[in-house]
């Protein structure tokens, strides 16, 4: 195929040049006087940057250093800076507010490291000030080529997995075909359900130094980054809403929604008549992008599931929930192919859905993107495109790709190894999830299996403006666009994209090897689109349909936040109690050290085989401190640090859930208290340290509480969670007043403070009784007492309450009260009457054991109806 010729690409480095006082002159000190704020904006981005580097094309500034138009009109609509700062200065400033925006709306991307330490770490999301901006004229070119690539991508996989013209008629090699894992030969001769395969394609497209766009790669399977688009936008077009306006910026909600309809419209021919059930499949959240696909569920409206979510049953999919097994006509998949199917695919995936395929095959759902176009993703297949382009369109390509050879024709390699320096390597079949390894052409892998290998034409990247501490800089960008279907044959480009920079002349553009990103803003000569995600009105009859389904996972990750949540307060609530006793003045009676000592090795406060404070309070004092920032239980026991972390887990597992303000909460909360207690390794916080971070982590966790309580929608997820705060509440209280009868601390007037203190009931046992410290008050307040939320008979009255609102029937809600005392708290002040204290405490003793006992079962109960949906237990098929 015809070479195109690249220059080497510039040794030079483009270094970014501050505005600030020290390193250049200020805008008050600029040697002519702008006649306009719209002089001061353009001259501070013309003129504060490196001269123009003709190797490459600069999106800011044309041959002669002028701002391009499209720049020259963003400066125009900048406003005056207030408080008479200096341009530099007020872009400083809106830095710093896309910084705080992305971290109170929790956007975060996961980075892997190498293989020495694989893995991941969530870091906040990196988005760049100023914006990508295309011209119309740009825009169109654009479009038109990757309108046409997109329909091509979608005639080859029908070829290819129908009669393969392009391989009798020589077009395409085989080896490109059959030698590739992403080709899925069980898929052969099937045809989808809508007879789409692709319903949204992405394309990476860099602009070369005459300006002229080229595409460097596309994904075909799940292509990422709708998600990032979306809040980019969100974000940035909020800084600049006047050049927003004034730039007549296209808007890219309408594309999202034809996304969504297409993909509805395809699920509701299989549906047959039934209202169709579209689902976001996602690795979990451990994916690196795990972020934008609980943002993009949110945004379409659809549920996010994971592989375990989901089951086959008769050639048929269906999402498991709390209330039995509901259909799934529809999948927006963003998982790879060979991860989506254990049983036919990777045997050791855990990611996704055993007979998946099968489904597919039997034509049951509808999956977006289809099963089996990877290999459409090979470098290699660029060459062979321009010959496909005339076979099943009639016409040439419209945007050309990098000048490419497969080292698997000769010729082709010889030709390309003529010239190694302007040339890079990569894999043409991927390897550990990878087909861009980069290698030297010299290399004698590349001789012993050339089919394995493609040579690709470099191409230097444009170079667009990034703003950072008072500094403009000039960085490698490339643009990553996407081609959605509309259903009616024809493809629609979603009008921006993401622009990923890299943040040094000489990395990556990745986002995984440190890259940033831009808004893409598109302009338009015409009208902007006012399109809005709202659909046309629903009617009566859609309402019942439109209640989102809460996944057995979902369901369960919500009992645990209760669980997590009510367990982390009581211990604080212990551990500041405990500390206070330790400091106090008074020696507190051996019954009461003992019965906190039990209590708090109990808990997971203390590592079991710690002396108990009776016998070393120092000891026992370093032990309950060195646990307190254990978040993995190093030292033997589950104290604060580790559930603030379990929390936190499963936080992560609810994102499309919870709100950023929740959230968000959550992981400072986290964050705030280990960077209170942190000291070098070996060292212990001292009490003046850690007792107020245990208040500021109380205020939180009440925080938190509120936000579950009032905050959130009482659906069955939200009674789940509440059940599971309840049982953990039950727990917690038994297990206290257990402790302390069996110490026999409940003798003394420091016990019974204590207890209710943890209880959290010392000001109404106050008020209430006085100066009474009778045994029998205080079985009164703290197990009697319905309206106490702490108390036996308080916590066991809402706990009946929200198991009757349960998901089952009344079969299954009798089952579970059964486990509980029939009314009250299973004991009554009639049954005391003429009672001493020694056998009231053996009535409680009782009374306690049996419902810590309870509760284990009652949870374990609801795990096996919700949580595990065994083969006999499927309500609704």
């Amino acid at each position: 195929m015809p070479q195109q010729q690249f220059q080497s690409p510039s040794q030079s480095q483009t270094q970014g040049q501050s505005l600030g006082p020290s390193s250049g002159p200020s805008q008050g000190s600029l040697p002519f006087d702008p006649a306009s704020a719209a002089e001061a904006a353009a001259h501070a981005l013309a003129s504060h940057a490196l001269p123009v580097d003709a190797a490459h094309w600069d999106e800011l500034r044309d041959a002669q250093g002028r701002l391009r138009e499209p720049w020259r009109r963003f400066a125009a609509s900048l406003p005056p800076p207030a408080g008479g700062v200096g341009f530099a200065a007020d872009l400083d400033r809106r830095v710093a507010q896309v910084e705080r925006r992305i971290r109170l709306d929790g956007v975060t991307h996961n980075v892997y490291g190498d293989r020495k330490d694989p893995g991941a770490s969530s870091r906040p999301w990196s988005l760049e000030l100023l914006p990508q901006l295309i011209e119309p004229a740009d825009w169109a070119a654009i479009e038109a080529g990757v309108v046409q690539r997109a329909e091509l991508a979608q005639r080859m996989l029908a070829d290819l997995y129908g009669p393969q013209r392009l391989l009798h008629e020589g077009l395409l090699p085989p080896a490109l075909l059959l030698r590739h894992p992403g080709w899925l030969r069980p898929m052969m001769g099937i045809e989808p359900p809508s007879g789409l395969r692709l319903f949204i394609v992405a394309f990476d497209l860099a602009r070369g130094p005459q300006g002229r766009w080229w595409q460097v790669a596309q994904r075909t399977q799940g292509p990422s980054g709708l998600g990032y688009v979306l809040h980019n936008r969100l974000v940035i077009a909020r800084q600049f809403p006047e050049a927003f306006r004034d730039l007549r910026v296209q808007h890219i909600a309408s594309s999202y929604r034809r996304l969504l309809d297409t993909l509805e419209a395809a699920a509701r021919d299989v549906a047959r008549g039934a209202t169709p059930r579209v689902v976001l499949l996602t690795p979990g959240p451990y994916s690196e992008t795990y972020f934008e696909h609980a943002y993009l569920a949110r945004y379409l409206g659809l549920p996010l599931v994971e592989g375990g979510d989901l089951t086959v049953r008769d050639e048929r999919v269906f999402l498991k929930t709390v209330d039995g097994l509901e259909p799934v006509h529809g999948v927006l998949r963003r998982i790879d192919d060979d991860w989506c199917d254990p049983l036919e695919l990777r045997t050791d995936s855990a990611l996704g859905v055993p007979g998946l395929l099968m489904a597919a095959r039997a034509g049951s759902v509808v999956m977006a993107n289809a099963l089996g176009s990877a290999f459409l993703e090979t470098p290699a297949i660029q060459g062979f495109m321009p010959a496909i382009a005339e076979r099943l369109l009639g016409e040439p390509l419209r945007m050309p790709s990098l000048p490419t050879w497969w080292c698997g024709e000769a010729a082709a390699f010889d030709d390309a190894r003529a010239h190694p320096e302007e040339h890079i390597v990569r894999r043409t079949y991927p390897e550990a999830g990878s087909d861009s390894a980069l290698r030297r052409q010299g290399d004698a892998a590349i001789a012993d299996d050339p089919d394995a290998w493609t040579i690709q034409s470099r191409v230097r990247y444009s170079r667009a403006p990034i703003w950072g501490d008072g500094a403009l800089s000039l960085r490698p960008s490339l643009v990553r666009v996407y081609a959605i279907a509309d259903g009616g044959g024809r493809w629609h480009v979603l009008p921006g994209g993401m622009t990923r920079v890299a943040r040094r002349e000489d990395s990556s553009v990745s986002m995984q090897r440190g890259g940033t990103s831009l808004d893409t803003w598109v302009l338009t000569d015409g009208a902007v689109d006012t399109f809005s995600m709202l659909p046309q009105r629903l009617q009566v009859d859609d309402i019942a349909q439109r209640r989102r389904p809460v996944s057995s996972r979902t369901g369960e990750n919500l009992f645990w936040l209760g669980r997590y949540t009510e367990r982390t307060e009581q211990l604080v609530r212990l551990a500041r109690a405990t500390l206070l006793l330790i400091d106090a003045d008074n020696d507190a009676p051996p019954e009461v050290l003992q019965a906190v000592s039990a209590l708090a090795v109990t808990t997971g406060l203390a590592p079991v085989g710690v002396p108990s404070l009776v016998r070393s309070a120092p000891l026992f004092e370093r032990a309950l401190l060195a646990a307190l920032g254990d978040a993995q239980a190093a030292q033997g026991a589950a104290s604060i640090a580790y559930n603030l972390a379990a929390l936190d887990r499963t936080t992560l597992a609810l994102r499309d859930r919870l709100s950023a303000e929740h959230w968000g909460l959550i992981r400072t909360m986290r964050e705030s208290f280990t960077a209170a207690i942190a000291l070098p390794a070996g060292e212990l916080p001292a009490l003046e340290q850690v007792l107020p971070a245990l208040d500021r982590l109380a205020l939180q966790l009440a925080a938190i509480t509120g936000a579950q309580t009032d905050r959130m929608t009482r659906d069955h997820g939200w009674r789940l969670l509440t059940v599971g705060r309840l049982i953990e509440r039950l727990l917690g209280v038994a297990q206290r007043l257990q402790a302390f009868v069996d110490a026999q601390a409940l003798a003394s007037a420091a016990g019974i403070e204590l207890l209710l203190e943890l209880f959290d009931s010392l000001i109404t046992f106050r008020a209430r009784y006085q100066r009474h410290e009778d045994l029998l008050a205080l079985v009164d307040l703290l197990v009697l007492d319905s309206d106490n939320p702490r108390a036996y008979a308080g916590v066991l009255r809402r706990l009946r309450t929200e198991i009757g609102k349960l998901p089952g029937d009344a079969a299954g809600h009798a089952a579970f009260l059964a486990l509980l005392p029939g009314q009250g708290a299973g004991l009554t002040l009639e049954s005391l009457r003429g009672a001493d204290d020694r056998a009231i405490a053996e009535s409680l003793r009782e009374l306690s054991a049996l419902l810590v006992r309870r509760a284990w079962a009652l949870a374990d109960r609801i795990g096996e109806v919700y949580f595990v949906l065994a083969q006999g237990a499927d309500r609704r098929v």
